[in-house]
């Protein structure tokens, strides 16, 4: 079962978080908390990116504009890797003859 983070939980597991922070990452959709009776929630995931988002804020100084930018390019870069893998999986599922040809096919270019 997944671990969720309150709202209060999250600004304490990452400290150079604050409240107002936490609001405008949600209100420029950087970040899409679960819901939960008691109010938003986080995971996991939700706190590594937001350990991301600020490292890109202070280390880049990088304001709301460029930091949507930047977290599509990496969302998108995550998305590519997932397909990425499914189709090494599909490869990887053929027959030598079939997996001879594609690499063939991928060498010519």
């Amino acid at each position: 079962m997944s671990r969720y983070y309150t709202e209060q939980e999250t600004i304490t597991t990452v400290t150079r978080l604050t409240r107002g922070r936490l609001t405008s990452y949600v209100k420029h959709e950087f970040l899409s908390p679960a819901q939960s009776k008691s109010g938003p929630v986080y995971s996991a995931a939700d706190l590594a990116r937001i350990e991301l988002i600020c490292d890109l804020s202070e280390q880049f100084d990088l304001k709301n504009d460029a930091l949507g930018v930047v977290l599509s390019l990496i969302d998108q870069l995550h998305g590519v890797r997932g397909e990425l893998r499914r189709v090494m999986t599909a490869v990887e599922a053929q027959p030598d003859e079939v997996r001879g040809r594609i690499i063939a096919a991928m060498k010519a270019g």
